[in-house]
């Protein structure tokens, strides 16, 4: 055959092949592995090289919010097909026990929480964030994709700005993952708790961020007061749009059952006024957002699509669903089912090929989902 006829026969095969619809999935975190009791709170990223890291908290003893916690990392060379084996990656400075919900033992347990990567593509490094009970919060970085950690740097301190509208007692990081955005600032959203010593309400959220490749980070405005009828934003993701301007995307427990929604222009500050979006449902349960790099404008969403009998009460978390966005999230025309039985928690990641990963957590275990455009877009 002539050669340029053979190169042209291989690209049509191969475009044919990118436009097929694609859904496999793998077990990342199996309840058990390794003796934990169960892994929650996926996280996914993506590294310059291809590396798919994926991220959970390892509960060790129960499912609990609350009680000795860790940190592990399982990373993919294969986009997300195959993964080698966990490593504890989180918390290796000084112990800080203490469990302000338990009355016996608590005081012997160290609750590691809310872990978030953040993707530097300018230095290629790896930032890593997350908390200590609820009440500290260190940043480690990993310049060899994942494979070591340097020691971690407590950055507490960054939250203290936020006392100026609140007195809070809890912090938290994402969780999922922080973004960089294309001026090279790295931005994490982050929430702060204003109850008693331990409890996750009231709450409000905002960002941290740095402008040095994580050296040092700083408090942003405060994003999304608890306020009027926007009761208790905590858990919040994040996205990049098209024109530069930065999109959140919080959970709540407001009567409106929908997510709030709050744009600003630099990921730190001018925050918009937040709203309600009718079509991103509030199941009072953590999404994700992401932006498809190769489509300007066009952004992914995954939650369980599930509604709760009563205004600003708590749905099942099952229906795990995949909504697409072509014009930077004001409509969502695209809503698909990833997984109709229990499903909650998730975390989404667009791979260098268009490929997405979804990291959520499937019954009591975390897997991950990779899918296409085809898949998201095609006939159920």
């Amino acid at each position: 055959m002539n050669p340029l006829r053979l190169l042209l026969l291989v690209g049509l095969v191969a475009g044919a092949l990118r436009a097929a619809p694609l859904l496999e999935t793998s077990t990342v975190f199996p309840v058990k592995l390794g003796g934990i009791a169960r892994y929650r709170i996926p996280g996914v990223v993506v590294t310059p090289k291809g590396t798919v890291l994926a991220y959970s908290e390892a509960r060790r003893n129960n499912s609990s919010d609350w009680g000795e916690i860790e940190i592990h990392l399982r990373r993919s060379l294969d986009g997300g097909r195959t993964w080698q084996a966990p490593q504890h990656i989180a918390h290796r400075g000084p112990r800080l026990e203490g469990n302000p919900h338990k009355k016996t033992g608590g005081e012997h347990e160290q609750t590691v929480n809310n872990p978030v990567a953040i993707v530097d593509r300018t230095t290629g490094a790896i930032e890593f964030l997350y908390c200590l009970n609820y009440a500290r919060c260190f940043a480690m970085r990993s310049t060899d994709d994942g494979v070591t950690w340097t020691k971690p740097a407590e950055i507490t301190a960054t939250f203290e700005p936020f006392r100026r509208h609140y007195d809070w007692k809890v912090i938290a990081t994402g969780p999922g993952h922080g973004i960089q955005l294309a001026s090279g600032r790295l931005v994490v959203p982050v929430w702060i708790a204003f109850g008693k010593v331990g409890d996750h309400g009231p709450s409000a959220a905002a960002t941290i961020f740095s402008d040095d490749h994580g050296q040092t980070w700083q408090a942003g405005d405060l994003a999304v007061p608890n306020a009027g009828e926007f009761n208790s934003p905590n858990e919040t993701m994040l996205a990049e749009l098209s024109d530069g301007r930065v999109m959140l995307v919080s959970r709540n427990v407001a009567k409106a059952n929908r997510k709030l929604v709050t744009i600003g222009p630099d990921g730190a500050t001018r925050w918009e006024k937040s709203f309600f979006h009718d079509q991103l449902l509030e199941p009072r349960c953590m999404a994700s957002l992401v932006a498809y790099p190769s489509q300007p404008g066009t952004l992914l969403f995954s939650n369980p699509h599930t509604l709760p009998a009563t205004p600003g009460g708590k749905s099942a978390r099952e229906n795990l669903s995949i909504k697409l966005s072509r014009d930077n999230g004001q409509t969502w025309p695209v809503n698909r089912t990833l997984d109709a039985g229990p499903s909650a928690y998730s975390d989404l990641v667009v791979l260098a090929d268009g490929t997405v990963v979804c990291l959520y957590e499937k019954g009591s275990d975390i897997d991950a989902a990779r899918f296409n455009l085809a898949w998201l877009t095609g006939a159920p």
